[in-house]
């Protein structure tokens, strides 16, 4: 059996440009991992079958998960006759604005690259990923990056400045594809991406807070005011910066101050079941 960790991201900035003849987006995102993990296991297995065997009950067993079209993908490319046994134990909170379903695929693909001696370069699996979802290419390399196109199109930034982040996600799920549908393009206000790199590129940690920006956060508030109320909690409890990840609904708070963390942490668990304290991985992932 091999195990293959599945990391979490969070946008520290999401824009959308403009809808595209394919009915994608265009977006300009700055995407960052953080210390919050799915663990993957995959064992080989001779009769040719993808076995989905997982700890949460939301997620799908069959061709509807990312994971199992990722080892469908690599075995069709690469004409692999084994099948594969893909264990995968949830941290990460499913439908929740953090790519969890991605970085399984994600994983999925490394780890079988290696399972099966494949010697495909990380590159070439970021290209697979994209061809399963818009955050699998980000998720192959992990770190920071600025992603553009409908998401696949990566560029490598340096790892952000340290901090905590405290996730948290109100029991509720949101429809990417709803919130992307109810979003009017002429009326958002943009965030400074340009801002954000220069604040990671310079760790400037005040910077970076400053630069934070979600044009989906406008829809999704709108479609769930419990969100809205998450946002105002981690703020009255001295959060430097919050922003919703992805199309939510979890909801983060970046800090630089322990004590800080704490008070976040502690009160929001009166709100939430689903709330974590973790710190952001920020570094680029090697193939390994």
């Amino acid at each position: 059996m091999l195990y293959v960790k599945a990391p979490a991201k969070i946008n520290l900035t999401l824009d959308v440009l403009y809808k595209r003849p394919d009915n994608y987006h265009e977006v300009e995102m700055i995407m960052t991992t953080v210390d919050l993990s799915d663990r993957i296991g995959l064992e080989s297995r001779a009769d040719g079958l993808i076995k989905i065997i997982s700890t949460n009950g939301f997620i799908p067993d069959d061709s509807r998960n990312l994971a199992y079209q990722a080892a469908q993908l690599i075995k069709d490319t690469c004409g692999v006759a084994h099948g594969v046994t893909i264990s995968i134990e949830k941290e990460i909170p499913v439908a929740a604005g953090l790519a969890g379903g991605s970085s399984d695929a994600a994983a999925t693909l490394k780890g079988l690259n290696e399972l099966w001696e494949l010697g495909l370069s990380i590159d070439t699996l970021a290209e697979l990923g994209a061809k399963i979802g818009s955050d699998v290419s980000f998720c192959i390399y992990g770190g920071t990056a600025l992603a553009t196109g409908r998401g696949e199109v990566i560029q490598k930034l340096p790892a952000p400045p340290t901090c905590w982040v405290v996730l948290a996600k109100p029991k509720i799920g949101v429809s990417t594809a709803q919130v992307y549908g109810g979003l009017n393009i002429e009326e958002i206000e943009h965030p400074n991406t340009k801002m954000m790199i220069q604040a990671i590129e310079t760790n400037d940690y005040d910077l970076m807070c400053n630069s934070v920006g979600n044009v989906l956060e406008s829809v999704t508030f709108k479609l769930h005011p419990e969100v809205v109320m998450i946002k105002e909690q981690m703020k009255r409890f001295g959060a430097d910066a919050v922003l919703m990840s992805g199309s939510g609904p979890t909801v983060f708070a970046l800090v630089d101050n322990e004590s800080r963390l704490g008070r976040i942490y502690n009160g929001l668990r009166g709100f939430c079941d689903e709330v974590f304290a973790v710190r952001l991985l920020g570094e680029r992932n090697s193939l390994a």
